[in-house]
């Protein structure tokens, strides 16, 4: 039992190491490799406590009851009566008790592999760092993404294995960003496969049809104590807000060299593309705070994670919580 002891040790201990050198930001983590990880770990623990050490214990306090009621039978036979050799509870319970090096891994496994399921399969939680999807999103926002709209998917590999639907234009989609796909971005879909998607002087078309706009009230941005201009743009047949700052330049400048740049025209009035098979062009409703399509390129279908659709959460503002557009 002791090599348990250190083994279970060296292994939290690696688990916390990396947890630790994530938050220094001494290498960048994944948190669905730990989480999958965390799963088979105290999986494996789990199962060695039901088929090993939960019936060696048993047979264990089951000994030291056979024990005493062969030493009160002992007793009887030489006519001593009056000493109390019963097991107590307390120590039958101390022979049961989990040591702790599995109360910290099978006691947590049904935990973990819950969070693993849900996190995997259904839905996950995200937080919104930047202002990129101001209006519909903002810094704080803790949202929930749908999982299986687009496919289920294998943990980790994001393999899809299960198809269900595709994105559509004017969904909330997150997905790993192309140029490190160990990050997450949240983003809207502009254009799916086959589209031609323009934004020239600051209007969006989609295969030659302006996308239908109309004016709103300014927005006022807190963080930057500014107001912005603001429109309700309708992509899909699902109206959404969007802003504008008339003083930005229409230029797309420091756009990469992505993969398909080809499909891609660039000029003083913006940006056109050609949307390539099994790929997406997004932006952000903040169109010239959002660092997107227009200058990474274009989002595989394999690095989508899920459709964006409900802030269960913003501790600076209750009234944040509910579905979105």
């Amino acid at each position: 039992m002791r090599a348990m002891q250190w083994i279970t040790a060296a292994i939290l201990a690696a688990f916390v190491g990396y947890i630790g050198a994530w938050y220094l930001g001494i290498l960048q983590g994944n948190f669905s490799l730990l989480l999958f990880l965390a799963s088979v770990v105290t999986g494996i623990y789990w199962v060695a406590e039901r088929l090993y050490f939960w019936p060696r214990r048993r047979k264990a306090a089951a000994a030291l009851e056979e024990a005493a009621v062969a030493r009160r039978a002992e007793l009887d036979r030489k006519g001593i009566a009056k000493v109390d050799i019963e097991v107590s509870p307390e120590a039958r319970g101390r022979v049961l008790m989990q040591p702790w090096w599995l109360d910290w891994t099978a006691g947590l496994f049904p935990v973990i592999a819950i969070v693993f399921v849900l996190r995997s399969f259904l839905f996950e939680p995200f937080k919104i760092p930047s202002g990129s999807m101001i209006p519909t999103l903002l810094v704080g926002d803790l949202i929930l993404v749908n999982k299986f709209t687009y496919g289920v998917r294998l943990p980790v590999l994001n393999k899809k294995i299960i198809e269900t639907s595709n994105p559509e234009r004017g969904d909330v989609m997150v997905f790993r960003y192309p140029p490190q796909p160990n990050l997450d971005y949240i983003k809207r879909v502009v254009g799916v496969p086959g589209d031609e998607v323009a934004y020239l002087n600051k209007r969006l078309t989609i295969n030659g049809q302006p996308v239908e706009t109309s004016n709103l009230p300014d927005f006022f941005e807190k963080d930057t104590m500014r107001y912005f201009k603001q429109f309700e743009e309708k992509l899909g047949g699902k109206p959404h807000r969007l802003l504008n700052d008339p003083s930005t330049p229409a230029f797309i400048q420091g756009a990469s060299n992505f993969a398909y740049r080809e499909n891609c025209r660039y000029s003083v009035e913006g940006v056109s593309c050609k949307v390539p098979e099994g790929h997406y062009f997004v932006m952000g409703d903040n169109r010239d705070n959002s660092l997107d399509s227009r200058y990474w390129g274009f989002v595989p279908d394999e690095n989508i994670v899920g459709k964006a659709f409900f802030v269960w959460m913003n501790f600076g503002d209750i009234k944040r919580i509910g579905s979105f557009h």
